[in-house]
């Protein structure tokens, strides 16, 4: 299986290289997770849509600036969104943000018990992952953990789309069945 993180150092550097198809590629990987960390950060639905444009528009201008020694590529991704969220709440507050307010920001990593949670469901996905054909399996981690499109899946696996489509939808529905049961 591909290292997620090796795929989006990937990008990155095709990004630095003003590669549009890998931009939009990364935009589809990566958008939603850090216009969430936007959110969090910013708790302002509108501000944090224009502070993702903004993010975009920094890492197209910067991705030459990723040195994969120094970071992952998911760690320099959510640094330089984190740090433009920073630079709004400062502007926000009118200039210096003191120690105190940042502080308040949310940590990046999740509490104790948050994490307890999020181990005890990984587990239980894990368990309904291996009831599934491990083909399909592989699909559904393809699609939904690295995100691969339908059609790179299609290719891969050597079916028609509309069979891709089908194996995922079939799957999700076990899927949604075990967790549920």
């Amino acid at each position: 299986m591909a290292d997620a993180g090796q795929d989006l150092g990937d990008l990155l550097a095709r990004v630095a290289l003003a590669d549009r198809a890998a931009f939009e590629r990364l935009y589809s990987v990566q958008g939603a997770k850090l216009f969430g960390l936007c959110l969090r950060l910013l708790k302002d639905r509108r501000e944090a849509e224009d502070a993702l444009q903004d993010v975009f528009v920094k890492i197209w201008m910067n991705a030459d600036r990723y040195v994969p020694e120094v970071a992952s590529p998911a760690a320099w991704l959510n640094s330089v969104t984190r740090n433009l969220c920073i630079d709004r709440l400062r502007r926000r507050k009118g200039g210096e943000i003191g120690v105190e307010a940042l502080e308040e920001l949310p940590a990046e990593a999740p509490g104790p018990e948050a994490a307890a949670i999020r181990a005890s469901e990984g587990r239980r996905i894990d368990d309904c992952m291996t009831r599934l054909d491990t083909t399909r399996a592989e699909a559904v981690r393809r699609a939904y953990v690295e995100g691969e499109s339908y059609l790179e899946l299609a290719e891969r696996f050597a079916v028609p789309l509309n069979t891709m489509r089908s194996w995922l939808r079939r799957s999700l529905i076990s899927l949604r069945e075990c967790l549920e049961g």
